[in-house]
């Protein structure tokens, strides 16, 4: 078998391990033992805060909801139920949006 030395190859992983760990301090930048943890971490990192993200607006979006429906004399629990029961089928989002930033449409959904 002929003999195989991957020097393109193992230079163009190198290059891109130290891309990702571009900006951080320290060794963790420029050598490749220090930068490959540092990679691999990060990629976690940002993998699970990806995932804190969604779990935080919601929990915004539904206390802004809930504010908005207490100033319109129900709780945020009544008012999704009756969204539900009446078939109005607006996500978490769209209304934490109307409740910022529209609130006499907010009150027309709240009277419907």
């Amino acid at each position: 078998m002929p003999r195989v030395k991957r020097g393109t190859h193992r230079i163009k992983r190198r290059k891109n391990i130290l891309a990702r760990t571009k900006g951080m301090m320290w060794g963790r930048k420029s050598k490749i033992t220090l930068a490959k943890t540092a990679a691999t971490k990060a990629g976690r990192n940002a993998y699970v805060g990806r995932k804190l993200k969604k779990r935080d607006n919601r929990g915004l979006q539904q206390m802004r909801i809930n504010a908005a429906a207490r100033l319109n004399g129900t709780i945020y629990s009544k008012f999704m139920d009756s969204l539900k029961k009446r078939n109005i089928e607006l996500d978490r989002k769209v209304l934490a949006e109307i409740a910022m930033k529209h609130p006499e449409v907010f009150a027309k959904l709240v009277k419907a």
